[in-house]
């Protein structure tokens, strides 16, 4: 898991120190403030991680982050990322699992970074970023845009994420070396009761997550191999996506990655703004879910302006005793707290709170 992060002159993020980071973590700030930024740059960071050694692929861990800055952040150089009005360099710093991470590079940088250290031992899981807005119903434009086009639009976490989605759990098996025959492989029928694993896919609690996010949207995704496209299926129904409430689709795509097999207890999963789209009670169902499989390995790095994701992760650390670091933009620069000791000063909190008092005076007059 991912115990810090440094970074300074990167983009909107001047400066920023992240300590003792937890298996759930939640930035909080207003539009504009560098919060997606911040979990992109994770993103890219975690990502090339992965990449690095897996398979065949040669590419030095250096080339492989440029290329992932480059479709992740789509600047016509990587050294537009340095913050505009500084002259220093832009410098990037995690420890995952107690090993460093680290690269710099200044304005002129084209594709080549030239300072990076890497104490990380290649990682075998997969990690995803999911982004506010669906891409079910763009999936076949997202692909077509990136694999064949090379083009701009879509950056790198859409592309990971269709790629993810259209990932099939014998695809997955033969990736990993499972032949279907026996064993955990992916694709045999999910785990019950004195059989199924404590920790992971195929778990009972991973099977529980499914449900209940199934639960919530009241069916599942699915996608048709011949029309190469993704439906919702309900029951005995199925509806194209263009018909399915923005929400059903958010939730569909989780459920979908746990299915799949692409996602296990060492995975870093990243969403930005997981309210968008969702009512209350389904945002709250969901962060109970994410509380769950946060139990389970898997880190969560959210980006949220919402009060309601703000309380009810508050209320998951008050009653599970669970530390919850909180990063919050206040009064131009970044506080770190911890929402198992209390909710933190916040612009957004704040005008909830005076919100409230406002109608309690309406009350009274």
């Amino acid at each position: 898991m991912i115990n810090s992060v440094q970074l300074k002159n990167f983009g909107p993020l001047t400066e920023l120190d992240w300590q003792n980071l937890g298996q759930i973590n939640l930035v909080i700030g207003n539009n504009g403030s560098g919060k997606s930024f911040l979990l992109k740059a994770l993103y890219s960071a975690v990502r090339t991680l992965e990449d690095f050694k897996r398979g065949d692929n040669p590419d030095s861990a250096a080339e492989i982050l440029a290329d992932k800055l480059f479709w992740t952040f789509q600047s016509e150089k990587i050294g537009d990322l340095v913050t505009i009005l500084s002259d220093g360099t832009l410098s990037f710093s995690l420890m995952f699992n107690e090993n460093n991470f680290s690269y710099s590079f200044d304005k002129n940088t084209t594709k080549t970074i030239s300072t990076l250290k890497n104490q990380v031992i290649p990682r075998a899981a997969n990690s995803i970023f999911l982004p506010a807005k669906e891409i079910l119903s763009l999936h076949h434009l997202i692909l077509k845009s990136r694999e064949l086009d090379k083009q701009f639009g879509f950056d790198d976490t859409y592309l990971d994420l269709a790629r993810a989605l259209h990932q099939t759990p014998t695809a997955i098996n033969q990736f990993f070396g499972f032949d279907g025959s026996g064993g955990t492989g992916f694709d045999q029928a999910p785990f019950y009761n004195s059989d199924s694993p404590i920790r992971g896919q195929g778990s009972n609690d991973f099977n529980d997550s499914r449900q209940r996010l199934e639960v919530i949207i009241g069916g599942k995704i699915e996608f048709d191999d011949a029309k190469k496209r993704w439906y919702f299926k309900k029951s005995d129904q199925r509806f194209p996506m263009g018909t399915t409430a923005e929400g059903i689709k958010k939730i569909a795509i989780l459920d979908t990655l746990l299915g799949n097999g692409y996602l296990s207890e060492k995975s870093i999963i990243f969403i930005d703004e997981p309210e968008s789209a969702l009512h209350p009670e389904a945002i709250s169902k969901l962060l109970d879910i994410i509380a769950i499989l946060a139990k389970h390995g898997i880190q969560f790095f959210m980006a949220s302006h919402s009060y309601f994701v703000i309380k009810k992760l508050f209320l998951i650390a008050q009653e599970q005793k669970m530390s919850i670091p909180a990063l919050s933009f206040q009064d131009n620069e970044w506080v770190q707290s911890d929402l198992k000791d209390d909710l933190p000063d916040n612009p957004i909190i704040d005008e909830s709170i005076r919100l409230y008092e406002e109608e309690v005076d309406l009350a009274f007059k």
